[in-house]
Order: structure tokens, then C-alpha cells, then sequence
């Protein structure tokens, strides 16, 4: 049987929202409770099974071919993903060819553009490495619609 598994970070995200909207239907539940429940919604025993499966799949498009969005020096681009490669669970390096340069200075008086990046994304889909307000370099979204050859499962 082949599952459309979500990221670990959407998994995440899932339980969180079912935390929620039990406690606004008086139904209090760990964090823990509500991650295996997910897991359970998924097909599986438990969180430590799902997390297992989903941990060392990349996210939809972070594979060679695969097309990817998101924001790069706070600018938004779209991509192709030219390698990719897992160097430990849920972290990957990328090689992007982006289909419109960036400008990687913010200067008016001076530009170097940009078109092939390399950059090491974790599980949640930005770099470690941030400009000087805190902002990663590169922040992958991890859905992406309208990707060719896909589809979203429903």
C-alpha cells in the first residue's frame, strides 16, 4: 500500500491543531497523546513507527528534478532541484537552479545576481545560517501546489 505521508514538521503541526480543538471541546490531551493519535489517523501503531517512515523521506519536490518555492535572502523564488542529498534524518543539501536570479545585495548602487544556490535545509525547511535580523537564508515552503507529476492525494 503506498501512503501520502506528511513531513515530520506537518505532523507536528497536525497534533498541535488536535490538541487544540479537543481542548475547545473539553477534552485535555498531551502532546504525546495527540502525536500517536496522528499516527493512528496515518495507518500506524504508534508516533515512534510513523516518525520512523517519515523521517527519512525528503518533503514533496526536495529531490533531483523535484520543484521547489520559498524565500531566499527574504526574496521569493521557484526552483528546480538539481541534487539533493540527506546528510542526516530530516537535513538535506540542495543544489537550486532558480528560475529568476537574485539580487544577494541590497544596495541600489550594486548588484551580483544569483541563480544556483547550494544550501542545507533541516526538517522545518530553512538553513541554519540567518542574516543579521534573524532571518534564515533560505525558507522552503513544504507544500507545493501545482507541482507537474504530482498530486495531493485527495
Amino acid at each position: 500500500m503506498t501512503r501520502d505521508l506528511p513531513t515530520v514538521a506537518r505532523a507536528k503541526q497536525a497534533a498541535k491543531l488536535l490538541r487544540v480543538t479537543l481542548a475547545d471541546q473539553g477534552e485535555a490531551i498531551s502532546h504525546a497523546q495527540a502525536l500517536e493519535r496522528v499516527a493512528q489517523q496515518h495507518g500506524f501503531r504508534d508516533w515512534n513507527a510513523f516518525h520512523a517512515q517519515m523521517r527519512d523521506r525528503p518533503p514533496q519536490g526536495w529531490t533531483a528534478g523535484g520543484r521547489v518555492t520559498g524565500r531566499y535572502l527574504s526574496q521569493p523564488f521557484t526552483a528546480t532541484v538539481l541534487a539533493a542529498d540527506q546528510f542526516r534524518p530530516g537535513w538535506f543539501r540542495l543544489v537550486l537552479d532558480l528560475d529568476k536570479a537574485v539580487d544577494v545585495v541590497r544596495f541600489d548602487s550594486f548588484s551580483n545576481l544569483r541563480k544556483r544556490i547550494r544550501v542545507e535545509v533541516g526538517p522545518e525547511g530553512h538553513s541554519k545560517e540567518r542574516t543579521s535580523d534573524g532571518t534564515p537564508h533560505v525558507a522552503l515552503d513544504l507544500v507545493h501546489p501545482g507541482t507537474e507529476g504530482t498530486s495531493d492525494g485527495s
